[in-house]
């Protein structure tokens, strides 16, 4: 297992920083490694996101979780589970006005070893993330 994960606290509601981050076509503007997405971000649909760290490259997905204002997770892979990346957003609140925010990457499955010295170091991306994400809940 390879895991990847950030976190911050967001002076908002839950559903202000939920509205956010579903808004997935304007990650663009406040995440500086998103080139874009596409897609739904609803229960069972996919997803294609496009990362600066891989210029042109789309990463298909499934929206394979999702409770309003609380967590989201996209999940994609191999067949069989040679190898699964599950990316999971968490927003935990911490009274009326305040989040904490988590997202967090896991990558599993018996080919994980093969493939985890070919990723790159996603820390500093996530924590792109997350305080792109809080600038842009907190600006509102």
């Amino acid at each position: 297992m390879k895991q990847f994960e950030a976190k911050t606290t967001i002076e908002a509601k839950p559903e202000d920083v939920w509205k956010v981050l579903v808004d997935v076509k304007s990650w663009p503007t406040w995440d500086k490694y998103c080139e874009k997405i596409e897609g739904e971000v609803a229960l069972g649909k996919k997803v294609t996101a496009f990362t600066k760290l891989a210029p042109g490259r789309g990463f298909k997905v499934k929206v394979s979780e999702l409770q309003e204002n609380k967590y989201m997770v996209w999940s994609g892979g191999m067949p069989f589970g040679l190898f699964v990346g599950k990316r999971e957003w968490i927003l935990k609140s911490l009274g009326e006005s305040k989040v904490e925010f988590t997202t967090r990457e896991t990558f599993t499955g018996p080919l994980v070893k093969l493939f985890a010295a070919k990723l790159p170091d996603l820390s500093e991306p996530f924590q792109a993330f997350v305080s792109g994400l809080k600038n842009k809940v907190e600006k509102k």
